[in-house]
């Protein structure tokens, strides 16, 4: 073991090394003198260990490589092979290319953000994407913030503050990282008006319980779960139709807030934004980086009279987003306003029919059948994500791999491309639905050093 140890370079000799001459010209000289100090440090401690009895004649590639891989920006892009398109560990939606160039333009140079082009004067932020949002939906008004989270916190605080706000049982939804609306009714000043049983709220239950201090009624989607079974809750047109009667706004959190209709994909318990317009709801929220397809933002659409409420309350401008969220929805809409939603990868991922995914995935085994990788198609399910559709499952198709699966899952995510896919019954499955064709190849090349 001493004899092992005394021959581990010096880290002075390495750095003299022709081996190591072009990582340094890449990474610099202290980037790859950190590099062999932690490579010779993992030496060391596999001598110590019985784990290695001689210096490898690799190590200057081990360093290289290690070298190359603290280089990389801590955020990156990763290959996503769950099948979950909306994966919210994974970033959620991806834009489309018109979204994405968008957004390098705006990064790149000056903008008109807040200048008015035809008047030569200071200009609205939200004018890019308001006048868009009211085309698409028959909004009156249109505002955006960043993310749905706070765009229900400035509803709520703009317009319900120091009232009652009445609400479904049904309806009290958690979302992600502990968002609860009857904590978030609290933080702004409001208070919960709780009516109906989990399962059933009648008409009836919302007109007994407004009162003198009742500033509105709200209707709360059940993004991320469903009550199935023995249940009931009124029509929205009837819960609008009351709140009118009594003087009082209808608000609705839609979650993740559809503008296709989803049946043509064989979703059909997803509602519309425009569906929520028509039914005449005063103020309707959601994301715009789940079913929508864009950046992560709030989107508020509603009546004249409320928006004007929110655009002046003093937390829209902390909520407010910035030029290159800005860029990118107003692309994203644009293509939805064109009738070519299917530039948007969410509405294409979730139009994608099974004898397709079939023949991408005989595809992508061909490419690795050619890398010297073997590997099987099987059928499998994947899932729409990020709080959206539960309980809704995507038929779809698989590359499958047998062998030490969980080393196969740990290499591929450690990669300098990361591959995310997930391990079934035995089986390390990447789920075409959400990879795309640009990166088979990269796919193929990492499958195969992996599993060399």
């Amino acid at each position: 073991m001493n004899e092992l140890l005394r021959k581990i370079p010096k880290v002075d000799e390495l750095l003299r090394s022709p081996a190591l001459a072009p990582a340094i010209a890449q990474y610099g000289d202290r980037a790859v003198t950190e590099a062999i100090r932690a490579e010779l440090e993992d030496l060391r401690r596999e001598i110590l260990s019985g784990q290695a009895d001689a210096v490898p004649e690799e190590l200057c590639a081990q360093i290289a490589h290690r070298a190359l891989r603290d280089s990389l920006p801590s955020f990156r892009s990763v290959i996503n092979g769950t099948g979950i398109i909306l994966h919210t560990n994974l970033g959620r939606a991806c834009l489309s290319e018109q979204a994405a160039q968008a957004v390098y333009e705006a990064a790149r140079s000056y903008s008109n953000l807040e200048y008015d082009l035809q008047t030569g004067k200071r200009g609205s932020r939200y004018s890019h994407v308001e006048a868009l949002l009211c085309r698409l939906t028959g909004a009156e008004g249109a505002l955006v913030v960043n993310n749905n989270a706070a765009a229900v916190l400035l509803v709520l605080s703009a317009l319900t503050q120091g009232g009652q706000v009445i609400v479904s049982r049904g309806e009290l939804v958690e979302i992600g990282g502990s968002f609860r609306i009857p904590e978030i009714m609290e933080s702004c000043g409001a208070q919960l008006k709780e009516v109906g049983a989990t399962n059933k709220t009648h008409l009836s239950d919302y007109e007994r319980a407004i009162g003198e201090g009742t500033r509105a009624l709200m209707k709360v989607h059940t993004s991320n779960y469903r009550i199935i079974g023995f249940s009931e809750t009124p029509a929205l047109s009837e819960l609008v139709a009351l709140g009118h009667r009594h003087g009082l706004p209808v608000l609705e959190d839609l979650g993740s807030g559809s503008l296709l209709d989803l049946k043509q994909f064989g979703i059909h318990d997803e509602p519309t934004v425009q569906e929520s317009v028509r039914a005449g709801v005063d103020v309707v929220s959601f994301s715009g980086d789940k079913l929508l397809g864009g950046p992560q933002a709030g989107i508020i659409l509603g009546k004249k009279k409320y928006m004007d409420i929110l655009k002046k309350h003093p937390l829209n401008r902390a909520m407010r987003v910035d030029k290159m969220t800005l860029a990118a929805l107003e692309a994203t809409l644009r293509s939805y306003d064109a009738g070519a939603a299917d530039q948007i990868p969410v509405a294409a991922m979730l139009a994608a029919k099974p004898e397709a995914l079939r023949e991408k995935a005989e595809c992508l085994a061909k490419l690795l059948a050619q890398a010297g990788v073997h590997c099987g198609i099987q059928p499998t399910e994947g899932r729409v994500g990020g709080g959206s559709v539960p309980n809704r499952s995507l038929p779809s198709y698989a590359v499958a791999f047998g062998g030490d699966v969980n080393a196969l899952e740990e290499k591929l995510r450690s990669g300098v491309m990361p591959i995310v896919g997930r391990i079934h019954e035995g089986k390390y499955l990447l789920d075409v639905r959400t990879l795309m064709e640009k990166d088979f190849d990269t796919i193929a090349d990492a499958v195969r050093e992996a599993l060399a």
